[in-house]
């Protein structure tokens, strides 16, 4: 076995804290920073709570981007899938990122934009 394989050997049987301690030292000697590499071996350490995955998103707001050539459709899928008025429905449409649904589930969401964009509306949920 060459001599870096040995010290590769030797590194991996650290433990985090010596592992820590070396960084510093070699830090010291050499005068740079290995701040970024740490930080991701860090995340990269099994069992470490830094490394806790994202909550899922779980609710969603449902917006018109443009209402496109069926303008009328598009208005009267807003109206079912909302208590919206005539008039509200419009302006919604009208507008551009007009919200449509605010805070409902992804199901809810997905649905609603599946009729608006059958519509032919370009719709976004986000």
């Amino acid at each position: 076995m060459s001599d870096l394989e040995k010290l590769v050997d030797e590194l991996g049987e650290l433990s985090v804290l010596e592992a820590a301690e070396l960084v510093k030292l070699l830090e010291e000697k050499w005068g740079v920073s290995a701040s970024a590499p740490v930080a991701m071996a860090a995340v990269a350490a099994p069992g470490d709570a830094a490394a806790e995955p994202e909550e899922e998103k779980t609710e969603f707001d449902v917006l018109i981007k443009d209402p496109g050539p069926k303008k009328i459709e598009v208005i009267k899928a807003i109206r079912q899938l909302t208590s919206l008025g005539l008039k509200e429905a419009k302006e919604v449409a009208e507008t551009d990122g007009g919200k449509v649904m605010e805070g409902v589930g992804k199901e809810a969401a997905n649905d609603a934009k599946s009729k608006l964009e059958a519509a032919g509306a370009t719709v976004e949920v986000v």
